[in-house]
């Protein structure tokens, strides 16, 4: 279990961070989250896709690293294979957090109990001066930029919404024992929707690069054969066929 912490220079003069630290937190996920800003690079790996929180109405934004709970594609003796690794996952053992000294704050926090923290490790979090270290800083810059993405994203999500280009979609898989499954509960952005925008919006969203991660998203369904050859390498559960269709269209043909 994660124990996060504000990072303070009272407690933590003499804590460290190891050098290398591996991603097998995320072994067990088949979703991760991505940032609007990622989607033209995470699109050569994987599908992009958005889900919507269980207790709530809000969206989220996530690359498929499985076709079902719990298989994640890409880890393989804890190496990372795809193209790229989106930063949600890079940023072990640190994340934001409040700050419980400044109200609506956010500081940079570290998993005090995580196997890559302690004061035998390698780069310490502060000079002996009491001062931050590169490594520090640089995390900072890391949470912040990550910090921005996720505004972003749940800015580019909003007006998505406001704008009615979201629809469900569900994968119906067939494997090759022929049993079929189904994935539900994912949406994406309805092409021909966005292609019915008027004029002006159309020119409003080419100014402002909505068309860039519009586009990186639609693209990256195409990656869910990418998910099939995966399983089908490492899997004696074969998949033989998927279907993507709108949850509509699914409906009329069940």
């Amino acid at each position: 279990m994660a124990n996060f912490v504000p990072v303070r220079k009272e407690q933590h003069q003499n804590l460290k961070i190891s050098n290398t630290r591996n991603i097998s937190h995320v072994a067990g996920q088949n979703i991760i989250p991505v940032a609007a800003a990622e989607y033209a690079q995470a699109s050569a790996s994987f599908p992009l896709v958005f889900v919507k929180n269980p207790d709530s109405e809000r969206f989220r934004s996530v690359a498929m690293l499985g076709l079902e709970a719990g298989e994640n594609l890409f880890l393989k003796d804890e190496k990372w294979t795809a193209l790229s690794m989106p930063q949600s996952i890079s940023m072990v053992p640190f994340s934001l957090g409040l700050d419980p000294e400044k109200e609506n704050t956010l500081t940079a926090c570290i998993d005090v109990d995580s196997e890559f923290v302690g004061e035998d490790k390698d780069l310490a979090l502060f000079e002996e001066d009491g001062k931050e270290s590169e490594v520090l800083v640089n995390v900072q810059k890391a949470l912040g930029r990550l910090y921005d993405n996720e505004r972003m994203t749940e800015n580019f999500i909003k007006e998505l919404q406001e704008n009615d280009l979201l629809q469900e979609i569900e994968l119906n898989i067939t494997l090759a024992a022929g049993e079929k499954k189904k994935l539900v509960g994912i949406f994406t952005i309805n092409e021909e929707k966005v292609k019915g925008l008027s004029d002006d919006k159309v020119l409003d969203f080419h100014k402002r690069g909505l068309f860039v991660p519009i586009y990186s998203m639609l693209g990256s369904l195409s990656q869910v054969n990418n998910l099939v050859k995966l399983r089908n390498l490492s899997s004696e559960t074969k998949v033989s066929n998927v279907q993507i269709l709108p949850v509509q269209e699914a409906a009329a043909a069940s």
